[in-house]
């Protein structure tokens, strides 16, 4: 019998004959009584499965609940015979279903929202990117007049510069010059002195920009960093210890090695893991 009903042997044989059990054991089994190695369920034990909302989830909320708060007692001690490794083996896959089974109808509720969400993004996003593109293909546009314009800026504030010290410098000679009571000539200096105080603020090149208040195309300043030793630079963060370099080199190298590859500066280690 599979599960109440009569089975072919030839299904089953290469199976059953591997993993024998007693008359008994299967009588018990087939009167609804579990097999003796299963852990309880959480409803025999009367915990969990107390959810009264028909959510899927809150059921199985309620039914690991339940799974966890029985299985403590054996996590609270060692194992230390082949019954409780079998139990512990046994309750893993049972809960890995409740995780299988959760999963599964996570995917299943999602779904209809990642295919809205996908139906969205094919409506609006080509117009968002499109108009992205073109507003950034006019400023481009004009990006070399606007440098033209920036250098011109530059140059002309250059000329004011040396406008501003060719008119100081007259005005201290004509200080050092001047007598103490010769008010003309004091008047002479105060001029230039103003003069030149012009000079210094027209000498501050302006950024170009095009366009008016909330819709102006300016140049911008960039930094660009170009790595021109990667050996060097790496060197660098790793000296850091940066998290993410270390990261990044350890997945690296872990995928590398296990392909069979020889990565200077790693060792393999081995350890077991119950899976």
């Amino acid at each position: 019998m599979v599960d109440g009903v009569q089975g072919r042997a030839d299904d089953t044989w290469n199976w059953c004959c591997r993993h024998p059990i007693s008359k008994d054991a299967y009588d018990r089994a087939v009167a609804g009584e579990g097999w003796a190695d299963e852990p309880p369920a959480a409803s025999e034990a009367g915990i969990g499965h107390n959810s009264a909302s028909g959510d899927p989830a809150e059921a199985i909320r309620a039914e690991l609940a339940g799974e966890a708060e029985m299985a403590d007692e054996l996590l609270a001690k060692p194992i230390e015979d082949q019954a409780a490794a079998d139990l512990a083996g046994i309750w893993a896959k049972r809960v890995g279903d409740l995780a299988s089974k959760a999963e599964k109808a996570r995917v299943a509720e999602k779904e209809p929202h990642l295919a809205a969400s996908r139906a969205v993004d094919a409506k609006w996003k080509p117009l968002v990117d499109g108009a992205k593109a073109l507003s950034s293909k006019l400023k481009r546009h004009a990006e070399p007049f606007l440098i033209a314009q920036q250098r011109a800026e530059q140059e002309r504030a250059r000329a004011a510069a040396a406008e501003a010290r060719r008119i100081r410098e007259e005005a201290e000679a004509a200080a050092r010059r001047a007598a103490a009571d010769d008010e003309a000539e004091k008047a002479r200096i105060a001029e230039l002195e103003r003069r030149a105080a012009e000079a210094d603020q027209s000498a501050v090149a302006k950024n170009a920009s095009a366009g008016r208040t909330g819709a102006r195309i300016a140049l911008r300043t960039e930094t660009k960093v170009i790595v021109t030793d990667f050996a060097a630079a790496a060197g660098h963060y790793v000296a850091a210890r940066n998290p993410d370099l270390v990261e990044l080199i350890g997945r690296l190298a872990s995928r590398d090695v296990k392909a069979g590859a020889e990565v200077p500066g790693t060792e393999r280690r081995t350890e077991e893991r119950a899976a």
